[in-house]
């Protein structure tokens, strides 16, 4: 064995005890490997950096985009909420009709996605119901697994192996070719699940509990607040006296202790030959026009001693005040006063909030209690909650602010769901369509997936380019970028070869099914300590060798490989859905075991069956 044939095999040896001891990041690891193989000359940087450039790496991350789009606009959310009304009070039915929405909308989303979107739902409706939502949440993780099966983009070992299929001159998967394994998958996962579900599924409801930790979405801030039946909308005449005013000028919250919400104006751009309006946030240098729509926050009697004294006509009380206050541009948002913040104390006439941070202060929360009058004259004091609104992107430059507030919750992702509003039709639009170019393969796959992900942006279902790269998970792109590089290390010092003969002189007497049942063995069981990435990228090159070397179809064996990989049950570090729903249900190590490893071997024995069948050796 050559040096560089033995300094390989060390680098993949530390590489995977990296891996399965889990104390360095699988990106942090994947990069020191890539680095290790240049530093001893077996790869040079441009072999070594090629995975950056590899097709599936873009195409893994146009897919978290497309995710994106579909979980902003509401789209897969819907098929949740349908749970309940097709499931009356059967709770076997509501078990089998979550998993069955699960693996659909898993089909096109990557599993974690999928597991994120689902779990805030499941656990309500579990509760809802009067059941430990521990009985949904482990079956929710390993049927998201399994749906990584039904369609090549629906994970990204399904993407590796069929890449690798191109590089050595063969077909590449078709869209849809893997979907029989992935049905009866399904079929044989769900049917197990619902016969363990009363033996095997942890029961004790106080184990169950949500990470969703302290997120007030806009609508319960509005509720919590109170601030239904407060804003109003006024209409500027044109012979009203206030026309060519400032805000400032007029100090509604020191004369009337009312707060101008926004402002609705016709464009007067352009030829004008349709009606147009646009909204402006409500500032200290806004100025009054006529015939603007005035949204103005505060008591009735207030807003109307307000509309008497500049003549103005007012058009009553807004009804859906979240939609008004919350927008694809404006917004509201809690804050909390740090200990050591300057605004202790002083009040907020003194502050000039409105001039420095362009936002409007609408209500204060002092120990449950909500002050929404008078509050120019209140001294802030340590502990308060200040409700502010204005526009997402002042409020987001206010998070950062972390001097003097904490902004509560999460306001980047209000903003983007604000966004995405009512764009549900759009995003399944676009989904559907970027799957047509794919299964008729009219461009190339990436270039199908990145359609479909500018589209998502262009459209209005994602937000921006921002709120598109912050749903990419950088730290799976940079693992597969820096994971596939090895796969040419190997062939390159021959590591390959003895690893696929290994395989073949230890099963080859079985045959080239005997060979199969060992690749599937051994990916199935690294997969329950790495990635399923990781697994996929380490093994496909492995499966591909053996299978050229026997003259046996290498897409069997890269489908075994890609299934093998997806069936991350029986640990909790196995998938990161599995490490989602652990905390969330309350689970054990050894509920993973108990439940997971049974699944198993009932996969096994099915696949082994199946995949044969579906793609002869």
């Amino acid at each position: 064995m050559n040096v560089q044939l033995t300094l390989t095999f060390l680098i993949l040896g530390a590489t995977i005890f990296a891996f399965v001891t889990n104390k360095i990041r699988a990106d942090l690891v994947a990069i020191v490997s890539l680095l290790a193989f240049i530093i001893t000359d077996i790869l040079t940087p441009t072999e070594a950096l090629a995975g950056f450039s590899n097709s599936v790496v873009l195409m893994i991350a146009g897919l978290f985009v497309v995710g994106a789009g579909i979980l902003r606009t509401g789209l897969a959310g819907m098929a949740g909420q349908l749970l309940l009304k097709w499931s009356g009070n059967s709770e076997l039915k509501l078990f089998v009709l979550l998993l069955i929405i699960v693996g659909s909308v898993g089909a096109f989303m990557s599993n974690t996605g999928t597991v994120a979107l689902m779990m805030p739902i499941v656990v309500s409706i579990a509760i809802s119901m009067k059941v430990s939502p521990s009985k949904f949440l482990l079956p929710l993780s390993y049927v998201a697994s399994l749906s990584g099966l039904m369609t090549l983009i629906a994970s990204p070992t399904n993407l590796i192996v069929s890449q690798l299929l191109v590089d050595k001159g063969y077909s590449k998967l078709g869209f849809f070719e893997i979907t029989p394994i992935g049905i009866v998958g399904m079929i044989a996962g769900i049917g197990y699940l619902v016969l363990v579900r009363n033996i095997l599924l942890p029961k004790d409801q106080h184990r169950a509990q949500t990470n969703e930790g302290y997120k007030l979405s806009p609508k319960k801030i509005i509720k919590q607040y109170d601030l239904n039946n407060r804003l109003f909308k006024i209409s500027v005449p044109e012979e009203s006296s206030i026309i060519e005013t400032s805000l400032a000028e007029l100090k509604l919250p020191a004369k009337y202790t009312l707060c101008m919400m926004k402002i609705h104006r016709k464009s007067q751009e352009g030829i004008n030959l349709l009606p147009m309006t646009y909204q402006e946030m409500a500032g200290p240098t806004s100025v009054i026009h006529a015939k603007d729509e005035l949204y103005v926050q505060g008591e009735e009697e207030d807003v109307r001693h307000f509309v008497e004294d500049y003549h103005l006509e007012m058009q009553g009380l807004v009804e859906g005040e979240a939609d008004e206050l919350v927008s694809k541009h404006l917004g509201i948002a809690e804050v909390l006063l740090t200990p050591n913040s300057s605004f202790i104390n002083e009040t907020i006439s003194s502050l000039g909030f409105r001039e420095k941070y362009n936002l409007n202060i609408i209500g204060i929360n002092r120990k449950g209690g909500y002050k929404l009058q008078d509050m120019v004259s209140h001294k802030l004091k340590f502990g308060d909650a200040i409700l502010v609104q204005g526009a997402w992107d002042e409020i987001l430059l206010l998070a950062r602010e972390t001097q003097d507030v904490v902004v509560v919750g999460q306001p980047k992702e209000h903003a983007s769901v604000a966004a995405a509003t009512g764009k549900a039709g759009i995003a399944g639009i676009i989904m559907l369509f970027m799957i047509m170019l794919m299964a008729f393969e009219i461009f190339p796959a990436v270039i199908s997936v990145m359609i479909g992900a500018v589209l998502m942006i262009l459209t209005g279902c994602l937000r921006n380019m921002d709120d598109a790269y912050s749903n990419m998970n950088f730290e799976s792109i940079v693992l597969v970028a820096a994971m596939l590089p090895m796969a040419t290390a190997l062939e390159k010092t021959g590591g390959m070869a003895i690893l696929s003969d290994g395989i073949i002189k230890v099963l080859g007497d079985y045959g080239p099914y005997g060979v199969l049942i060992g690749v599937y063995i051994l990916t199935a069981v690294f997969g329950q300590f790495i990635s399923n990435t990781a697994t996929a990228v380490l093994f496909a090159p492995i499966a591909m060798s053996a299978a050229i070397a026997m003259e046996v179809n290498p897409t069997t064996f890269m489908i075994a490989v890609a299934v093998a990989a997806s069936m991350a049950f029986a640990t909790p570090i196995a998938s990161p859905t599995n490490a989602l729903v652990m905390t969330a249900g309350g689970y054990k190590f050894m509920d993973f075991v108990r439940i997971g490893v049974p699944l198993q071997i009932v996969m096994f024995i099915v696949m082994m069956i199946a995949i044969p069948f579906f793609f002869p050796l």
